[in-house]
């Protein structure tokens, strides 16, 4: 683990494995490296894994703040500032901010992996995207106030009756649903996925810059069609799609994921 007596602005992370291109792992809203810490370890025969925790997430400090990408990213930028050649593997939010990351420092990454990357265009099309899903769903995705009162019922109430209610979740990442705050999670998802221009990121990339998308053809978190779309026209981006899959290609076929993974490391 690395760590700095500077806990106000240092993200909690964890290395597995030492030799090799160094990978980075980014959970997305509401996870932490518990995600990925059990599953990707095959890879840590071959590579440096540095798994961290965002900013308002898992072991790292949530403050009181705006946690929009771009806090992401410098709080990000702190931890990663000294590594070189890196691959960035990003998980929902985490494939977000994977893209931001190599927008503004692209000397030091070397390709991306984007697991479950969402995008609804803007706002307004996301509002829209999710105003059509179901009732309990739709109230905590389209309005910021009662995202915040479920934030609060899961950590203080419904915590105990999760493992229960979620069982085909391993224990690990149910658990994470409580260790976050309701203004990291509004913020991340509002400021974060709703109000950043994740297509001017992408157009900022090198056109020849080496990204592989891993989705899941069932996924109603990060509709397949939105990450189609951002893909049309970037010849580089290349897309492998889980059949059935949902928002977690990892959780559900983990030998898929890492047989992809393990293939663009090759690239």
């Amino acid at each position: 683990m690395r760590s700095t007596e500077f806990l106000a602005i240092m993200l909690y992370s964890e290395q597995l494995g030492g030799e090799g291109e160094t990978m980075v792992f980014l959970h997305g809203i509401a996870g932490s490296t518990r995600y990925w810490k059990s599953r990707v370890k095959p890879l840590a025969h071959h590579h440096q894994l540095l798994l961290v925790d965002l900013l308002g997430y898992g072991q790292s400090p949530k403050p009181w703040t705006k946690y929009t990408v771009d806090r992401h990213v410098d709080e990000l930028y702190q931890v990663l500032r000294d590594e070189k050649a890196m691959t960035i593997v990003g998980h929902s939010f985490g494939a977000i901010v994977a893209i931001a990351f190599c927008a503004r420092f692209p000397h030091l990454v070397k390709r991306l992996i984007l697991i479950s990357l969402p995008y609804f265009g803007d706002k307004q099309g996301a509002i829209k995207y999710f105003s059509e899903s179901h009732l309990a769903e739709r109230y905590v995705t389209t309005n910021i106030a009662f995202a915040a009162l479920a934030c609060m019922m899961t950590r203080w109430v419904l915590r105990w009756f999760l493992p229960y209610v979620l069982r085909d979740m391993p224990s690990e990442v149910v658990e994470d649903l409580t260790r976050h705050t309701w203004r990291s999670y509004t913020s991340s998802l509002w400021d974060g996925v709703y109000g950043h221009d994740l297509f001017a990121d992408a157009d900022s990339l090198d056109p020849n810059f080496n990204v592989l998308c891993l989705h899941g053809s069932a996924d109603k978190t990060a509709p397949l069609s939105g990450v189609q779309k951002l893909l049309a026209n970037r010849s580089q981006w290349k897309i492998q799609i889980l059949a059935d899959g949902d928002h977690h290609p990892l959780l559900r076929n983990q030998q898929w994921c890492l047989e992809q993974i393990a293939l663009a490391m090759k690239n």
